[in-house]
Order: C-alpha cells, then structure tokens, then sequence
C-alpha cells in the first residue's frame, strides 16, 4: 500500500464506523488516503474525524467553497489508484449501476478509470433483495471488484448476511488486487503449510510449534501472480489467503495424500510445511491412561 493514492468513499450506513478504522490502517500502511463522503453519511460520522486521520480536507458536497482551482470531482478521480466505498448502500450502488451521478461521490466514480472496490453493508433483506443482486452483477460485469459481506448479527437485529468486514480484511483484499500480475497465468501451484498433527490417542498427538506463516504467505504471493493456487495445511489460525483454494489435513500421511491426489496437475510444489519427525507405530483407539505412557 506505501506510496498508493486511495480515495475511500463513505455511504450512509450504520457500518460507516468502521470506514474510520480503514482509513486509519490504510493511512499507517504508508497510503495517501483522501476521503468523500455522501451528504447522509454525515450524520453517522463527522467528516472532521476522517480528515484528522487522513490528514487530507474531506470532500462531501459538489459546491462547497472553493479550496483550490482544480475541479474537484475530476482532480480526485485522476489522482486516485483505487476507489474504495465501504460501506456501499444499496443506494450507491445503485446509482453505479445506472450511471447516477447527484453528489459529489457518484460523480467522481463516473469520472474515474481507477480499480473501483465496493463493500456492500446493509439489511440481510435489502442485500437478498433480486434489484441489489442485480445491480451487483452489472458492476461486476464492468469490472467493479465485489467484496462479499460478512454473516452475523446485524445493527437492525436480525442475524443474516450484510455485515462490513472487518477492515484489516478489506485492505488485505483491496491490496491484494492491486498488486495482482499474471505472472504465473495459467499455472497450476501447490503449497504445503503448518505443522502436521500425528495422533497417540484420541486426546494427544505429536506435533511441532510451526505456525504456518511462511507457507501462507508464499501461497498468497503465487496466488497474487495469477497461479491456481492449492495450499495444504495443517491445523493453524491463519485465515484462508485470498484467491487460494485451502485443503486442511492433520497427519504427514493425509498430507501426502492430499498432494499427490493434485501433483499430477501441478506445475510447482513448495513443501513449506513442518511434518512431524515421528509417529506412533499404532494410534489408540481409546485414551491411554497416564500411568502406561
């Protein structure tokens, strides 16, 4: 992210909370962060919290005083390297969908040919609803980069699908495509990761202290330059890397089976995974008390 130019648009949704964070991560990560917000999304967050942390005059109405002689909404869409709307109301995104432009950021996202990543938020309703899908699918077809939102307990109590993610997630995958290359288009990597698990009963196991860090990240970066990606792992907290499909194994056998059943396909195997040293010759079909171990 050091050295990028991101504008990150902020719709009226209760979620708008979470844009601050965004901006404040995206900011230490070395970003120039500017931020225009719609007139309603104002009334969830002062524009003056946004730009204390931005460091950068917040942008909301299309006739505001002028500040400089630049048109705004055009200066703003030449200087950005990707646009970043989170939340996304259904409204907004309607509005893209359909060419609106009557404020300040549906103009400038009309304006621009910067990547353009929307974070949908809202009811689990409303984001169900046939138009929003519909609407989704439009901008996706255009190239517009979808971030699916998260399930869970939403603001209005109902529990569903419509949550913002949670930041660190949107600027690992807004920084992922903006790094992407086609480097390895159309290749095929397999990557292994973590320490395996070699049971002794159905309590206790053998295993090491890898934290499969390496591995996921060297499964990020192929994945990052256009390669299928399949990264084999071992028990871990890591969360899935993006655009990589993740097996789960336990054992240095169920490992092995796992790679062999896609090494005919793959064009690199990278074995960063820690297998265990050993494994009992026979696992115990019930826990072995702790007088006999």
């Amino acid at each position: 992210m050091k050295g990028k130019h991101i504008v990150v648009g902020v719709t009226a949704g209760i979620a708008a909370y979470k844009a601050v964070e965004l901006v404040s991560r995206l900011y230490k990560a070395g970003a120039e962060v500017k931020v225009v917000m719609t007139r309603n999304a104002t009334k969830f967050v002062s524009p003056l919290v946004f730009g204390e942390i931005s460091k950068h005059k917040v942008a909301v109405e299309m006739f505001e005083n002028v500040q400089d002689w630049n048109v705004e909404h055009i200066a703003y869409a030449t200087w950005a390297d990707a646009y970043v709307i989170a939340p996304a109301t259904a409204n907004m995104i309607a509005k893209m969908a359909y060419g609106i432009a009557d404020d300040m950021l549906s103009t400038q996202l009309l304006a621009t040919t910067a990547p353009v990543f929307v974070c949908p938020a809202m009811n689990s309703n409303m984001y169900a609803h046939p138009t929003v899908q519909e609407n989704l699918s439009i901008l996706r077809g255009r190239g517009v980069h979808v971030l699916e939102p998260d399930s869970g307990l939403l603001a209005c109590g109902v529990e569903g699908k419509g949550r913002l993610p949670d930041p660190q997630k949107i600027m690992d995958w807004v920084d992922f495509h903006l790094g992407k290359t086609e480097l390895l288009q159309g290749k095929t990597v397999i990557v292994s990761a973590g320490g395996t698990q070699e049971a002794i009963d159905p309590v206790r196991y053998i295993t090491n202290r890898s934290s499969g860090k390496m591995g996921y990240a060297v499964a990020l970066k192929a994945a990052q330059a256009g390669a299928k990606t399949i990264l084999v792992s071992a028990p871990t907290d890591l969360a899935v890397p993006i655009g990589v499909e993740r097996i789960i194994v336990c054992s240095a056998t169920e490992m092995k089976e796992a790679i062999d059943s896609h090494y005919d396909s793959a064009d690199a195997v990278i074995m960063a995974a820690a297998v265990a040293d050993y494994r009992v010759a026979e696992v115990a079909d019930n826990k072995i008390k702790n007088k006999k171990l």
